[in-house]
């Protein structure tokens, strides 16, 4: 899983399907979603997962109106395609992504 931030954002999701994890250290929620996310990561070759840590990229997250952690953004070059916010079980995270692939 790559890392982004504010300045690699825009490059970072500019080509094929990028799904990004907006993050925080605090967050719960986003340390059970990591484990899941590293597995789907490893068993699709179609989706390049990256994240971003919404504390040290704040401009970012702002811009695109995310709230909650964590928010999951998948993009197809560049345009968000679908957004689902919370943790999720791998089953259900695979049934939104399906569409999208």
């Amino acid at each position: 899983m790559r890392t982004l931030t504010d300045d690699t954002f825009t490059e970072g999701v500019r080509a094929g399907a990028v799904l990004v994890e907006f993050t925080a250290s605090w967050c719960p929620p986003c340390r059970m979603i990591e484990p899941v996310l590293a597995e789907l990561d490893r068993e699709l070759d179609a989706v390049d997962f990256a994240k971003i840590d919404t504390d040290d990229n704040p401009r970012t997250a702002r811009d695109l109106g995310v709230l909650g952690m964590p928010t999951l953004q998948l993009y197809r070059d560049g345009e968000l395609v679908a957004q689902l916010v919370g943790a999720r079980p791998k089953a259900q995270l695979m049934a939104w992504l399906e569409p999208h692939l």
